[in-house]
């Protein structure tokens, strides 16, 4: 064989562990330039290494393909020996534009339904507030392999954040912006929970990305978790928690319920596009506990003191680093 010719290497990635879960073993292979002649009777070259090298060679563009066929890695690294580096920033910028695009689009969406009283506002500001974190989570993969893809993907919130500031300080008007995703309708809430939430979802690209559960589930935990617990509250929500009324059973059940499935989904997504690799029992039993911990920060009289767009993530990505360790 000749030098530099690619062979498929097998690297053992070990997970972690939960409570009585058991450590893990998951397979991938990657191509690996070998700067060496190969051994005619030298068969597959299997080597350990720890999960962060393996992220770094991911990061590196090297290609990935796992025991359940190629996936977006592969692809993606298909696509630097075509075009380069140049054309993954290329790539990542047109993935930027469309998921501006999206974002906006779905914003204006809910504004005219608002405007027309087909949609109720409070109705509409929870919608948005559970769509527009997902739909911008569920992008990701759309991004390509190279280290600043999350950094592209993360200017997506950052301009709906300067957006936020621009018109909380009433440096410009927006009505339908302000009726969309505001409670009473008044500019300076922009600055408050809005702007809270699009500052997760940087801080959720920017350190965990696709790489990690963790960001998933709190980006999970705070879009449909929260708001659905806002929406069946408010038509549910009779009966109140004894130790705060501003919140019911209905709200908190709900959120627990539907944050956990939500959480679930998400996973199942990335990992079926190969981002990485679970033991779905003991996934369940961490992500049902993140669930736990999120319902009962949301639950807690402190509304006045912290916003729930800070509190319910933060809560959930502590818990979810706690629990699955990266």
């Amino acid at each position: 064989m000749a030098i530099g010719t690619e062979v498929s290497v097998g690297v053992i990635v070990a997970g972690s562990s939960l409570a009585n879960c058991r450590t893990t073993l998951s397979l991938v292979q990657f191509h690996l330039p070998l700067l060496r002649p190969r051994l005619p009777s030298a068969g597959p070259l299997h080597v350990y290494l720890p999960l962060a090298h393996v992220s770094n060679l991911i990061k590196s563009g090297y290609c990935i393909q796992t025991s359940q066929g190629k996936n977006n890695y592969t692809r993606s690294c298909k696509q630097r020996a075509f075009f380069g580096d140049g054309g993954l920033e290329l790539h990542d910028a047109g993935a930027t534009a469309l998921v501006v695009a999206g974002a906006y689009t779905l914003v204006s969406t809910f504004d005219k339904l608002t405007s027309a009283n087909l949609i109720q506002q409070n109705l509409s500001r929870k919608l948005v507030h559970i769509l527009s974190g997902l739909l911008f989570m569920a992008s990701w993969p759309m991004f390509s392999t190279s280290t600043g893809a999350r950094y592209f993907a993360s200017l997506v919130p950052l301009i709906n954040c300067l957006r936020l500031v621009v018109y909380g300080l009433s440096l410009a008007k927006d009505e339908g912006l302000v009726n969309s995703v505001t409670r009473e309708g008044k500019p300076e809430e922009l600055l408050r929970g809005p702007l809270y939430y699009v500052m997760i979802l940087i801080l959720s690209a920017i350190f965990f990305w696709r790489d990690s559960p963790v960001g998933v589930v709190s980006v999970s935990m705070m879009c449909g978790g929260d708001g659905i617990a806002d929406i069946m509250g408010r038509r549910f929500g009779s009966l109140k928690l004894p130790y705060n009324q501003q919140k019911s059973w209905a709200g908190s059940l709900s959120m627990f319920v539907l944050g956990f499935l939500i959480s679930i989904g998400m996973l199942y997504y990335f990992s079926a596009l190969g981002c990485f690799q679970l033991d779905w029992s003991c996934t369940i039993q961490r992500v049902a506990l993140v669930s736990l911990v999120a319902t009962l920060v949301e639950s807690l009289p402190t509304t006045g003191i912290v916003d729930d767009n800070i509190s319910v993530p933060i809560a959930s990505m502590v818990t979810a680093f706690l629990s699955f360790g990266y």
